[in-house]
């Protein structure tokens, strides 16, 4: 884990929280100019601290009417086999989030689809038939309370 002071805590709390903020707000808002803001940022960049940028983007209005979590019980727990249902879910572009869990489930998946019979179609013809899957068990998002992506800064 680097090691962060609290400036680097501080940039990481803004860039969180709004990461198309501009190199010279962003030193403002930190306490720094804006050459050493950039190359700090830089550098969290480099050690992986901060792993990318994104849009938040609303799946609903893009016509993913449905999040499904579903959880996924394997055939074999064996590392060839959890690497090969790993990367059979990174294909697939409904799943947009994969976990592997201990206890009885061995993954969890966030999946998006357009509507129930998308849904349906995508776990009978690419869920459930893909490699080493035993049993899946699926759960339909009713609302969402609470989205906060990445991780408390205070």
């Amino acid at each position: 884990m680097a090691s962060l002071d609290e400036i680097d805590r501080r940039l990481l709390a803004e860039l969180q929280n709004e990461g198309r903020v501009t190199n010279v707000e962003l030193a403002q808002r930190v306490g720094l100019t804006a050459p050493p803001c950039l190359r700090r940022v830089r550098g969290l960049e480099e050690e992986g601290v901060i792993r990318g940028y994104h849009a938040d983007l609303d799946p609903s209005k893009l016509g993913f009417a449905i999040t499904v979590f579903a959880m996924v019980s394997l055939k074999s727990q064996a590392e060839s086999a959890l690497r090969e249902f790993e990367e059979a879910m990174r294909e697939l572009p409904e799943v947009r989030e994969v976990h592997m869990l201990n206890g009885e489930i061995d993954f969890i998946l966030k999946v998006v689809s357009r509507d129930l019979q998308s849904f349906q179609e995508f776990l009978t013809s690419k869920l459930t038939p893909a490699p080493n899957v035993e049993s899946v068990k699926t759960s339909l998002t009713i609302r969402t309370a609470k989205h906060e992506p990445g991780v408390p800064l205070g």
